[in-house]
């Protein structure tokens, strides 16, 4: 399974539909939100198949402003290595 960091926008006028679709889709309480901050966004991390797969767990209304990064992880052999290139 890959790791994705999803990010996922929204407005204050939008708010409480993407929270009430996020709650239908049981991914409500998977999500941090910056929206009593004032920041209407979403964050969450989890494990998907592949990055149309981790895009299902975002709202529907706001799935085409989300960002999808899929993360990795580095040892430091790794980091050596790519340091001797």
């Amino acid at each position: 399974m890959n790791r994705y960091l999803i990010e996922s926008p929204h407005s204050g006028e939008q708010c409480l539909d993407i929270l009430k679709q996020a709650v239908a889709a049981g991914y409500v309480t998977h999500f941090e939100w910056g929206c009593k901050a004032g920041r209407h966004t979403g964050w969450i991390i989890l494990e998907a198949e592949n990055e149309a797969q981790a895009l299902l767990a975002v709202p529907v209304l706001v799935r085409p402003k989300a960002t999808i990064v899929q993360l990795n992880r580095f040892s430091p052999e790794e980091v050596n290595s790519m340091h001797n290139r």
